[in-house]
Formats: C-alpha cells, sequence, structure tokens
C-alpha cells in the first residue's frame, strides 16, 4: 500500500466538569500537503502547550514526509469561560462575617488576600484538572492521526490504480513498436542508398568513367548507411523502458514510502523517452515517443503527492 502526502482529519472530545454544570470541548485538526520532508507547524492554546513534545513524535513515527498543520482547539462553554472570576456574593457574604467577627473580637486580624480567594465558594471553579484536559488532547491526536493515516491510504489506492494504468499503457505502446524497429530501420536505409546512388551518379551510363570506382562508392555508402542505423536503432532504449517500467510496476505493488524512489524513476522514463524520440526516424515512432511523454508527465505530478 502507498500513500498518499494530501488529507485531512480532526476529533474532539467533550469534557463535562465533575460538578456537572460548565465543560470544555477539545478539538485537533491535522491537514497535510505535500513536501520534501517532514514539516510540522503546531497552533494551540498556551495552556495546552505541554502536550506538543507528545503530539510531535507520535506524528514523527507514523508520517515521513508532507506539511503537517496542526491545530488544537479549547472551546470553553460559558460556565467553564467564568471559572476563576469572583463570586461577589460569596465576597459579600465573608465580608459581612469578617465585621461580625472584629465586632466581637476587635483584637483578631483582618483576612489577607490570599486568604480571602481560597475561601470556598468565592472563586468560581472549572471542575475540569489540567491532567483530564492534556489527555484529552492527546487522545484527540491519536484518533486524528489514525483517521488521516486512512485518508492517505484511500487516496493513496487511487494514485496506485492511475499509476499502474499509466505503466501498463507504456508497456502497450513499447510491445507494439518493438517489432516494428527493424523494417523501419531496414526502409529508411534503402531511401538513404537510392539517394546516395542518385546523387554519385552510380544509376548514370557513364558511371564507369567516374574517377572513384563503383566499388569504392558502394561502400561509402554501405558504411553511411550502416551509420545511420546505428544513430536511429531504439532497441537499446526500448530496452531500459521496459526495465523501468517494470521497476515502477515492482515499487508501486511492493507499497510504502515510495515517493522519492518513484521520483527517480519517473525522470529515467523522461529521459529515455526523449533520446526515443531524438532518434525517431518515422512517425509511428515519433507518435510513440510523445505519448509516452505525456504519460510520464502525468505520472511525475501525482507522484509528487505520494509519501
Amino acid at each position: 500500500m502507498i500513500y498518499s502526502m494530501t488529507g485531512y482529519a480532526s476529533a474532539t472530545r467533550e469534557l463535562v466538569a465533575a460538578s456537572g454544570t460548565g465543560g470544555v470541548s477539545v478539538s485537533v485538526e491535522l491537514r497535510t500537503v505535500n513536501s520534501r520532508f517532514l514539516d510540522l507547524n503546531f497552533r494551540m492554546p498556551e495552556d495546552v502547550r505541554v502536550v506538543e513534545p507528545t503530539l510531535r513524535e507520535m506524528l514523527m513515527n507514523k508520517l515521513s514526509r508532507g506539511k503537517v498543520d496542526i491545530r488544537v482547539n479549547v472551546q470553553r462553554s460559558e460556565q467553564s469561560a467564568n471559572a476563576g472570576a469572583i463570586n461577589r456574593d460569596a465576597l459579600v457574604q465573608l465580608a459581612h462575617l469578617e465585621r461580625t467577627v472584629l465586632d466581637t473580637f476587635p483584637e483578631a486580624g483582618r483576612l489577607r488576600t490570599g486568604e480571602i480567594l481560597r475561601w470556598p465558594g468565592v472563586l468560581a471553579e472549572s471542575g475540569i484538572a489540567p491532567e483530564t484536559l492534556r489527555d484529552a488532547v492527546l487522545a484527540c491526536g491519536k484518533q486524528a492521526i489514525a483517521d488521516l493515516i486512512d485518508v492517505r491510504a484511500r487516496e493513496g489506492a487511487q494514485l496506485a490504480t492511475m499509476l499502474l494504468a499509466n505503466v501498463t499503457e507504456m508497456e502497450t505502446i513499447v510491445t507494439k513498436i518493438t517489432p516494428l524497429v527493424p523494417e523501419l530501420i531496414a526502409r529508411h536505409q534503402q531511401k538513404i542508398v537510392e539517394r546516395l546512388q542518385e546523387a554519385l551518379g552510380i544509376a548514370a551510363p557513364d558511371a564507369a568513367a567516374t574517377i572513384v570506382s563503383r566499388e569504392e562508392i558502394n561502400e561509402r555508402i554501405r558504411q553511411e548507411v550502416t551509420m545511420y542505423g546505428i544513430r536511429i536503432d531504439i532497441a537499446e532504449e526500448l530496452s531500459r523502458i521496459t526495465a523501468h517500467l517494470n521497476e515502477t510496476r515492482h515499487v508501486i505493488e511492493k507499497g510504502g514510502k515510495v515517493g522519492k524512489r518513484l521520483d527517480f524513476m519517473m525522470q529515467e522514463l523522461n529521459r529515455e523517452a526523449n533520446t526515443l524520440g531524438s532518434k525517431a526516424a518515422a512517425k509511428e515512432l515519433a507518435d510513440s515517443s510523445m505519448t509516452l511523454k505525456l504519460l510520464i508527465e502525468q505520472m511525475r505530478e501525482q507522484v509528487q503527492n505520494l509519501e
């Protein structure tokens, strides 16, 4: 199985205060796009920033390439948002109690600010412990990463199907033109022979009277035709293209982290297709070379999205 580098996943958990009133909604969103390396970007509230190293390690254990945006959201309900606020009713009641005590015991000391804030009921309580909040973020992160892997795997499977279809089409083209190569070479060699003979006047009646003998001319023609045949012979290029296609198919079917390997294979295939086009001595070969390059370019664009 191969994996795409693009995907989106999110997970949410609702936390309820122990008192039964108020709560916190925690969510983790992951967005990934293609990148040469693994690039992690975090955005999260400061009160849960402590979980970033753990989330980073979880992502690095599952992903090897791609730009990943990690957004952690902590949304508190109105009751929780008021947590830590002064309860003025409790404060007024405490002030009344203090005055009553001082009226009876004038020598008694007055309450300090810390003592007032620690008095039960003076500060509203959220009921959500920091450890509970951090655990919820990590649980959401774990679920979001698992979902992201599934998304990337499904898209990777679709890309694999497309890539294999292109490989099959290119194999068909190579199989089709390979038997034509000797015939095409022979045909063009014959044309060159006829043109050289005409240019050198071998077919003329007084050919025997030429300074250069007929045998020497024929030998020169054979040399030129042989060199031309070597220049336009594409058997070696077709053999290398076939080998590269076999390796590409093997890499895709084997799966795993194949992006960089397939990118290299596309470079090699494109090099051979360009050489094939430069040697094309017939329309059939030129058309086949163009089709091969188009298919390779389609594959190259999709390979950029593979992990």
